[in-house]
């Protein structure tokens, strides 16, 4: 969570262990989600936050006092599913989700494997 006291967790479980119930929830099944479409990716700790790092950074996600996050990090992946992605949008780069509003998990699988071909394509340049 943004107000989180205490040192920075080293971990995705640490992580997790310090937000609130509901939100852990959701953001357990986004990261289920995310591990399937992604199983070779790394979990990582960055800014703060949950990653997913496969030849660089994949997606982040966080939890926040009202809701959670998925950043995309990538102005492409973004422009190829903003239709999809606009009743979440929340800001550049940032889509807002609650456990009783979650992200598709179809469209989150997407866009992991998206992004994963993205950083590939990149790492092969």
């Amino acid at each position: 969570m943004k107000s989180r006291m205490g040192p920075a967790p080293k971990t995705v479980d640490e992580y997790l262990a310090s937000v609130p119930p509901e939100s852990r929830i959701a953001l357990q099944r986004l990261r289920k989600i995310i591990k399937a479409a992604a199983p070779d990716a790394e979990e990582v700790i960055s800014y703060h936050m949950p990653a997913f790092r496969q030849n660089g950074i994949v997606v982040y996600i966080a939890a926040f006092r009202d809701h959670c996050s998925f950043f995309v990090g990538s102005p492409k992946v973004r422009r190829q599913f903003a239709a999809e992605l606009k009743p979440f949008a929340a800001g550049k780069g940032t889509f807002h989700f609650t456990p009783d509003r979650p992200l598709p998990a179809r469209l989150v699988t997407r866009i992991v494997k998206a992004r994963v071909a993205e950083n590939a394509a990149r790492k092969s340049k």
